[in-house]
């Protein structure tokens, strides 16, 4: 009885995802003509930090438009379905999706899913496809569920990515990141035409990867958050924390997959044309597709990214003011959103005018 209860949840969700008053829960981005025509990417975004709801649709709109990818991407709800709500740990809508993916590019935090949600993850695990994970993906799911019965929520970023949630290693908000191309890694196709990375996010630690995984880039603390910014001297930087690798992953089922992992991913940090580089170089190499010698990857919508930081306590009841809808990210649209509070003031990006 359980186990129809909960599927008749799952269809009434599904139902309610695919048209509420008419709206679609997700953005589809029809690929144009282009080396990944026929391939699709899921774009999942959800966390409440980073800004990954500005960022995803960016990135789906120049994979699309550029390289001939159909993207879709996925968006964290409030409970009812009315408005995005990042805040929100289970309420990222759209999970079937994944069925029809052949790459899943995901840049969520702790999220929750349902065991059905959940099941169609490892289902896309279990057929080795691969998967692209920035930022917060070494974080992506917490709670007490499992991936196929074997992988627990709160694992699936150490045992898909090859790393967790370690800590800031560089100072929060206060020092930037810049990307250092490995010696022996300038040649690697993901790495094409990718020379300056810089982001105001910092550099996260990281330390459970092993000689398995292929460290491309390492991620150099600055000073401060200017792109300009010295580097730290000392022990901060010797020796200096892995920013971008790839990883063999084993699914709940034992096939094996590829994925690949950068700390970087802030909304703000892929102001740097390089970063949305790697992103699209990554997306090519993990399907099979030759790399592009210097991949096309300017916005096809003006891009306004948001500072990170979180909306919490009072401050929560943003999201239903804001009454965010995914069509506000689609084609032609380029919002422009204040600043999360008490954040550092950055003036190193465009400013919309009216």
């Amino acid at each position: 009885m359980k186990r129809i209860i909960a599927l008749l949840t799952l269809a009434g969700t599904v139902l309610l995802s695919q048209a509420k008053e008419g709206k679609k829960l997700w953005l589809e981005f029809k690929g144009n003509e282009g080396p990944g025509s026929g391939q699709h990417i899921v774009l999942m975004s959800g966390d409440e930090e980073y800004r990954s709801e500005e960022s995803m649709p960016m990135l789906g709109k120049i994979l699309a438009r550029r390289h001939g990818f159909k993207c879709t991407v996925l968006f964290s709800w409030d409970r009812k379905n009315d408005y995005l709500n990042p805040n929100n740990a289970s309420g990222v809508r759209g999970w079937e999706k994944l069925d029809e993916a052949d790459l899943l590019i995901i840049g969520t935090r702790m999220r929750e899913p349902s065991a059905e949600e959940a099941a169609y993850l490892t289902k896309f695990m279990d057929a080795g496809k691969p998967i692209i994970g920035f930022r917060t993906a070494t974080h992506a799911f917490k709670g007490k569920g499992q991936f196929g019965g074997k992988i627990p929520f709160q694992d699936w970023g150490l045992k898909i990515l090859g790393e967790t949630w370690v800590n800031h290693h560089g100072d929060h908000m206060r020092q930037g990141a810049r990307a250092v191309v490995v010696e022996d890694k300038k040649t690697h196709p993901v790495l094409n035409s990718v020379a300056e990375i810089f982001g105001p996010s910092d550099v996260y630690g990281v330390k459970n990867l092993t000689d398995q995984n292929e460290i491309l880039l390492l991620g150099e603390v600055t000073k401060t958050m200017a792109p300009d910014s010295e580097a730290v001297p000392g022990k901060k930087n010797d020796p200096m924390m892995p920013l971008a690798w790839l990883h063999e992953y084993e699914s709940p089922a034992g096939t094996k997959g590829k994925s690949f992992c950068t700390t970087m991913g802030a909304s703000v940090d892929f102001l740097s044309e390089d970063l949305r580089r790697l992103i699209v170089n990554a997306s090519y190499y993990l399907l099979g597709i030759d790399v592009p010698d210097q991949a096309d990857v300017a916005y096809v919508d003006p891009y306004y990214p948001s500072f990170y930081g979180f909306y919490n306590g009072e401050r929560a009841k943003l999201w239903k003011k804001r009454n965010m809808q995914a069509e506000d990210v689609g084609w032609g649209k380029s919002p422009a959103y204040p600043d999360p509070p008490n954040g550092p003031e950055w003036n190193h990006r465009p400013v919309k005018k009216d």
